[in-house]
């Protein structure tokens, strides 16, 4: 097997060294997203250098952010959900591919797989029926004998139960506001997702990256509920898978941050 290497750029972007290659997920790489700021250290050059494929769960803007591509190598690859291609090259992505659930795609000794979601597919939300829409998936990426699961934004479903072995499940555990809306997972609810997956692994994302701007250092306690989320929601993931007793290790790490994976999972 060859090594795998992980960093939570942080978001829903992680950093993916697999088989040769560098994978990106939902990559957010500046300081404000919309309304959003960063709140994390910001990410750097390292994060996006030798980047070759980028993987894209959802049309959201705080998953398909177009100045976060923009930072990208023009040449790096693309992979939209299937509907949204033209959209993307409308928008100056030069070389983009599609994806749809239960579809697969090569890249060089990289076999990535799209997986179903249960979220909204609708770049400006599920309310809205004018603007490019594509179905929400997540992604299984195999190499070198690994297989890693990149939900995306996502809630529970059944077939979580049949994506086979998994060495590492990246999972939502939160977002960026003091709510969520439907489509996500709380601590609990992804707790629920490792009983189904039972990976060996699990990193926590989509928590402590994002908020509106202000929010976080607001009196009274609308500011302190936002900088309880900005901190919690992990851990109480953690909390949550072992207290249900599962085996799956649970590798809480902050944004900007390698993830120590185990010898058993890294080499």
């Amino acid at each position: 097997m060859v090594s795998l290497g992980l960093r939570f750029v942080g978001h829903s972007t992680v950093r993916m060294e697999l088989a040769g290659h560098v994978v990106l997920t939902d990559p957010v790489l500046t300081n404000r997203v919309s309304a959003l700021t960063r709140v994390t250290p910001p990410a750097t050059a390292a994060d996006r250098a030798d980047v070759d494929l980028v993987l894209l769960s959802h049309l959201h803007g705080d998953h398909v952010h177009l100045p976060s591509l923009r930072l990208l190598h023009p040449h790096v690859r693309v992979v939209v959900p299937r509907g949204a291609g033209d959209w993307l090259r409308s928008k100056g992505v030069r070389r983009v591919d599609e994806l749809a659930p239960g579809e697969e795609l090569t890249h060089g000794d990289l076999r990535i797989i799209g997986v179903r979601a249960e979220h909204s597919g609708h770049r400006w939300g599920p309310r809205l029926t004018h603007g490019p829409q594509a179905e929400a998936m997540g992604h299984v990426i195999e190499g070198g004998g690994r297989r890693v699961y990149a939900a995306g934004d996502t809630d529970l479903f059944p077939e979580m139960a049949g994506l086979g072995e998994l060495d590492v499940a990246l999972l939502p555990v939160w977002g960026w506001g003091p709510t969520l809306g439907p489509g996500h997972m709380n601590p609990e609810r992804a707790a629920a997702a490792v009983d189904l997956l039972r990976p060996r692994v699990a990193v926590p994302v989509h928590w402590g990256t994002l908020a509106v701007a202000g929010l976080p250092k607001a009196p009274g306690r609308h500011g302190r509920r936002m900088r309880h989320l900005l901190e919690h929601p992990p851990v109480e993931f953690a909390a949550a898978v072992a207290d249900a007793g599962s085996p799956t290790r649970v590798l809480v790490t902050r944004p900007g941050e390698n993830v120590r994976l185990p010898d058993t999972v890294r080499s």
